[in-house]
């Protein structure tokens, strides 16, 4: 239920983080993520020992993260360690310190529990992942493969930026060899040809970033980002040379985080050559979401999170009652040959069709436009936001002549930006003639022609919800799907 708040406290080997949820459903959303980059496993491979400055700083940060926790009430705190602190000798001796202050159990997961939960986030994020799961910590790289839901084969290596050390100048190709002696141990990995390889971690997302800037891509979302193999591995080639400085000059990209830049992408250029995906795909879900997923049940991990979440956005902003079976369930006549991949988006925007409602009338456009492209939900890739994006836009002022549309339109395909549209038009004229009161279209219905075009059928007291401005809808309408729509009653009809 939204307001019983969970948390999870991961302690990687170069973050740790901590991050609290609304509720442990399948459509969380988080209310507080902070991580502080502690350096847990900097020399670990030396020394054999957590560093003393590194535990110094991470029990700082704990401590605060610990109050955090309890003034935000949360409900359940699962707090996990991960390569850094299973790996050190002094690894017990930290964790017992830890407990000690944050009152809760540390559970130190081995790498094999590393790599599945990091790849039940990623479905959790993805549902239909097909591919493998890379996570890449400061300590370790766990690699699982994911298809039908279901877990495969996995490994766990210790290819951690903190752990193999930074990549000198020329040293690049014994680095490589290094990497490809490990990766070579995952011969299954080969199962990835042709497939998605889903990126998990801080250093590779940093890439994402990175590679966001350098191309400008239009959209700020990391989660869900795409790239084909050849084009990924051309920047990463060029990135695991660039130098400190170089790289601290990216925008978006931390110093902290820039210093382990260069082997990281040099550790997933290598996973790129062995496994030869067709594409990368970047999550933002990964062990922390995992853990969440962990405890649903299979009935809650069948349900759509971008559905779940859509509903309950409805409840939160709509003017009344929604009834978004109502909205979908009389314009679909309009669109007989709907992809599932495509009606599920439409589903949303019938329950989202009324979030802007109470923000100035010249600015809900926009600001309808601006929410769902930037949902924090699962579920979604790029091209989904933006045709939930242009959808809203439309409902609310009738066109997508908004610089920030204009943006991102290129990353939807022809068609399914002119479905986008015309749904668009569909649901402004929905909750025109309704006056947002979606029961009353209960009293209409759409219907296809048989000679071609459709007829919007009224009856009894619906035909006073007729007027100027429902005509001018409809006609937009008429427009964007291409065929006539006579509006039709028992006692006259309309063109």
């Amino acid at each position: 239920m939204r307001g019983q708040r969970v948390g999870v406290l991961d302690i990687g080997s170069n973050s740790i983080r901590l991050v609290v949820y609304d509720h442990a459903g399948r459509s969380p959303i988080p209310v507080f993520n902070e991580k502080a980059l502690c350096g847990l496993g900097r020399g670990v491979t030396e020394t054999g020992n957590l560093p003393v400055d590194g535990m110094a700083s991470a029990l700082i940060n704990i401590d605060r993260f610990g109050q955090i926790a309890r003034a935000m009430r949360v409900r359940h705190l699962d707090v996990v360690a991960t390569s850094a602190v299973r790996d050190a000798a002094n690894g017990p001796a930290f964790v017992g310190e830890l407990e000690r202050r944050i009152g809760h159990p540390v559970d130190v997961i081995s790498g094999d529990e590393e790599a599945r939960l990091s790849a039940l986030g990623v479905l959790s994020g993805f549902p239909d992942a097909d591919g493998v799961v890379g996570d890449l910590g400061g300590g370790s790289l766990e690699l699982i493969d994911v298809a039908d839901r279901r877990l495969g084969a996995h490994a766990t290596m210790p290819l951690g930026p903190l752990r193999i050390g930074e990549v000198a100048r020329g040293q690049r190709r014994r680095f490589s060899s290094m990497i490809d002696r490990h990766l070579d141990t995952a011969s299954w990995l080969a199962a990835l040809k042709g497939r998605t390889l889903y990126a998990v971690g801080g250093a590779w997302r940093s890439i994402a970033r990175a590679h966001m800037a350098r191309i400008s891509y239009p959209i700020e979302v990391i989660h869900g980002y795409a790239v084909d193999r050849d084009a990924l591995s051309d920047y990463l080639g060029s990135l695991a040379q660039t130098s400190k400085k170089s790289v601290r000059n990216i925008p978006g990209v931390s110093r902290r985080r820039g210093d382990v830049l260069p082997t990281a992408a040099l550790v997933l250029d290598r996973v790129l050559a062995r496994g030869q995906p067709a594409r990368v795909v970047f999550s933002a879900f990964g062990l922390r979401e995992g853990c969440l997923y962990d405890r649903l049940t299979e009935a809650e991990r069948e349900k759509d999170p971008l559905l779940m979440a859509a509903g309950e956005i409805a409840r939160e902003t709509n003017r009344f009652a929604p009834h978004p079976e109502t909205i979908y369930a009389w314009l679909t006549p309009l669109f007989p040959d709907l992809k599932d991949r495509d009606g599920r988006l439409i589903k949303a925007l019938c329950m989202l069709s009324d979030v802007a409602w109470s923000e100035h009338p010249s600015y809900r456009g926009e600001h309808g436009f601006l929410r769902v492209l930037r949902l924090p939900v699962a579920g979604l890739d790029h091209a989904d936001r933006v045709f939930l994006g242009l959808g809203l836009l439309v409902r609310y002022v009738g066109h997508t002549d908004l610089a920030a549309a204009k943006a991102v339109e290129g990353l939807l395909e022809p068609g399914r930006r002119a479905l986008a549209i015309q749904v668009g038009h569909a649901l402004r004229l929905a909750l025109t003639l309704s006056g947002g009161a979606t029961t009353l279209l209960r009293r209409t219905r759409l219907t296809a022609d048989p000679g071609g075009g459709f007829s919007l059928v009224l009856s009894g007291e619906a035909l006073a919800l007729l007027g100027d401005v429902v005509d001018r809808r409809v006609a937009a309408l008429s427009s964007a799907v291409g065929a006539p729509i006579k509006i039709t009653s028992r006692r006259n009809r309309r063109s």
